[in-house]
């Protein structure tokens, strides 16, 4: 497994609210978002969250495991 790969699944969901990601393919020129908020299922783990691009301010609800997947997500602001 790759360094890249390990640490993209040490994701803590206990810390992604307003945590920051860039998007490795922009979408309608949205590349930076932020969580901004989170949704649990019925065991009290989170389930899903909403990111928003901080230029449109445009909000989508994704699984919050998608956040490990390198080829779709880095996490902060490049």
């Amino acid at each position: 497994m790759s360094s890249e790969r390990t640490s993209a699944s040490r994701i803590n969901p206990a810390k992604l609210m307003h945590s920051k990601w860039t998007a490795v393919s922009p979408v309608s020129r949205e590349r930076h978002f932020m969580v901004v908020e989170m949704y649990l299922d019925e065991l009290e783990r989170v389930a899903d969250v909403d990111i928003e691009a901080v230029i449109t301010g445009r909000i989508t609800r994704i699984d919050w495991r998608q956040l490990k997947n390198r080829d779709i997500w880095i996490a902060g602001w490049r």
